[in-house]
């Protein structure tokens, strides 16, 4: 399994519009961050967890010519506005593109996408073979999938767990049933949005605390603010086994 992460940052984007802070302005690229996303490529599947607004320019910077699914979260927008973009996997593939998502997102996505579900299109609209999942393991061609529902406020969002690896984005709450199917990991994505308490994501300290718990080999953190910090002085303080992840970031497991 091959994991890219095609961006690490929240909603804005890292550096938010016009934001002079020490981060936004820092020459280090691993302080750049887009929203948030990874690829997998996994007994030969090629996979997308969200596209968000940074969508199109994250497929062209990580050289991805050939998509099989997108995974999807929530309904966010952030997680979500890239979707039109993959017409160009429809042209270049021939092909509708899989989607898989949960009932209520798939709502939502009639509303956001209309013009997707007009009985008569407009020639070149996105392909989509839509797959409703709930949380329950679900088969990828030979990939077996776990979704794990966390909370986001009071929103439900589904995380993914790939054999040994998870993936969890947009979340402030787990419970201890859902936290079984992230034990034994080798590695766990999880978010950590800043340092400062926040209505609907974990903190940098709430973020270490679970990752201990979990004992995964190894967490990143992903799905940061510019008030996280400088990516260099954060990752100095953190325990060994646990770092922030940075857009390009590639994990082989």
């Amino acid at each position: 399994m091959k994991i890219t992460f095609l961006g690490t940052g929240t909603s804005q984007g890292v550096p938010p519009i016009g934001c002079q802070s020490e981060v936004c302005l820092s020459s280090n690229s691993r302080d750049k961050r887009l929203r948030a996303s990874i690829h997998l490529e996994w007994k030969g599947k090629s996979i997308v967890i969200d596209s968000g607004p940074d969508f199109r320019y994250q497929m062209i910077r990580a050289g991805i010519n050939q998509l099989d699914a997108i995974l999807f979260t929530h309904e966010h927008r952030d997680h979500t506005a890239g979707l039109d973009d993959v017409r160009t996997f429809n042209f270049i593939q021939k092909k509708s593109m899989p989607v898989y998502l949960q009932q209520r997102v798939y709502e939502v996505f009639q509303s956001q996408y209309d013009y997707i579900f007009n009985p008569a299109p407009y020639p070149g609209i996105p392909q989509i073979d839509w797959h409703i999942i709930e949380n329950k393991n679900f088969l990828l061609g030979d990939c077996e999938i776990k979704p794990v529902s966390v909370l986001h406020h009071k929103l439900q969002v589904l995380g993914f767990v790939f054999h040994k690896f998870a993936y969890i984005t947009d979340a402030n709450f787990i419970s201890e049933i859902e936290k079984e199917k992230l034990k034994g990991l080798d590695v766990l994505v999880l978010n950590a949005l800043r340092r400062e308490e926040h209505i609907s994501h974990f903190t940098l300290a709430q973020a270490v605390a679970l990752a201990t718990e979990l004992g995964a080999k190894q967490t990143y953190f992903t799905h940061m603010s510019h008030q996280m910090g400088l990516h260099d002085l954060v990752c100095a303080e953190l325990p060994d086994g646990i770092d922030l992840a940075y857009d390009g970031l590639e994990v082989n497991l």
